[in-house]
């Protein structure tokens, strides 16, 4: 997916016809699954369960992925799924074909059996997850809406085992999702007087806007740690840290995002000719938006110059907090699960930086795992 009207529609339709239904047959042909597509490409499925009073989860996964070039640095061709050293190499091996793949497997596999769940659930596969997934995962929430359905928990693409990621962590740890980051695209702008490079001005438009986003980089979004979820996942792993204060944290960058807000700046555009001075500069920056922070907030912080013009292009809060305590249905049974699979491995709360398109009227629950053990989950329930 390039944007959220730009999507490879014919790869799409190969995915589905080409492969899916012909590696998986069976979740297509049986009389126990209801199939539709959705917006065109996304897939959403229905496996009814022997006791139909109780309340129903979701599996997500999503098809799409983002644009990749071999002359990235690639050891393999980005679409080749070239195995290599017991590693299959490609875009989407890990977002988010794994879970693709992993899920559909697990049902073909209990269907094939003629496995019947006593708990109903849900397959919604996105196809323009990537690009907000207004098309795919929007309209499978309005399809569940329309319907009356309310799903007991939602498990999604998200967190892993982590090993060697939390500085003074002593051994793996698995950390569940249970709320995600909010998202903003902000764009800043500068607009001055065009010029010659043989007359400059005293400060151009690019030299504003540098300024503007030195600024930003230089002046972190405020500490928050504490006042999230994140206090909860290190809670549970008091016991196994070594060595654990903020400011270790802030410095790495793999754990920053457990501080704060973080702050990315992505596209610079301007200049047409070498010796022309631009009259109009602009950069894009994308925050990730920690859970004690709202948009609002950081819009207010981004403020500074008042040459520069600052425009939201897209974003929202971060997501409620889900429940993780012993009565939390969705939590517990992903925890026992990974504790059955990896017994040495410590199961923590905590939170991702992805975005996420169902909301709290539909879903009770988000769990944010990877969903490489779903036949493990699936036969349990």
């Amino acid at each position: 997916s390039f944007t959220e009207i730009n999507v490879n529609r014919s790869a799409l339709r190969e995915f589905d016809g080409l492969l899916l239904r012909k590696v998986f047959p069976k979740i297509f042909s049986s009389s126990l699954v209801q199939h539709e597509l959705v917006g065109n490409y996304s897939q959403l499925f229905r496996i009814p369960g022997s006791e139909p009073d109780l309340e129903p989860y979701m599996l997500l996964a999503h098809i799409d992925v983002v644009p990749a070039d071999e002359a990235d640095g690639w050891d393999a061709p980005p679409f080749s799924a070239q195995e290599l050293n017991g590693f299959i190499y490609g875009r989407g091996t890990i977002d988010n074909k794994q879970s693709v793949m992993g899920i559909l497997q697990a049902s073909e596999y209990l269907l094939e059996r003629g496995y019947t769940p006593r708990r109903s659930f849900y397959i919604g596969l996105g196809h323009d997850e990537e690009v907000n997934g207004l098309y795919g995962a929007a309209n499978i929430v309005k399809l569940l809406k329309s319907q009356g359905v309310k799903l007991q928990y939602v498990l999604d693409e998200g967190l892993a085992v982590l090993d060697g990621i939390i500085n003074g962590l002593d051994g793996p740890a698995a950390l569940i999702g249970i709320s995600e980051k909010g998202q903003a695209t902000v764009k800043l702008s500068v607009s001055s007087a065009p010029g010659h490079s043989s007359m400059l001005p005293r400060e151009s438009s690019i030299g504003i806007l540098a300024s503007a986003v030195n600024r930003l980089e230089e002046n972190l979004m405020p500490r928050l740690f504490g006042y999230g979820p994140e206090r909860s996942t290190f809670e549970h792993l008091a016991h196994k840290v070594k060595i654990f204060i903020c400011r270790v944290l802030e410095r790495i960058n793999n754990t920053n995002a457990f501080v704060r807000t973080t702050t990315a700046v992505t596209m610079f555009n301007s200049g047409v000719k070498i010796n022309i001075i631009p009259s109009y500069a602009e950069v894009f920056v994308n925050f990730r938006i920690h859970s004690a922070q709202t948009l609002q907030e950081v819009l207010e912080l981004v403020k500074s110059d008042e040459r520069v013009k600052v425009e939201l292009v897209n974003g929202f809060d971060p997501l409620p907090i889900s429940s993780y305590d012993e009565q939390a249905f969705g939590f517990q049974i992903i925890k026992k699960m990974v504790q059955s699979m990896f017994p040495q491995l410590t199961v923590a709360p905590g939170k991702t930086s992805d975005a996420f398109l169902l909301n709290t009227d539909t879903c009770e629950s988000l769990v944010i795992f990877g969903t490489d053990m779903v036949c493990a989950e699936t036969e349990n329930d």
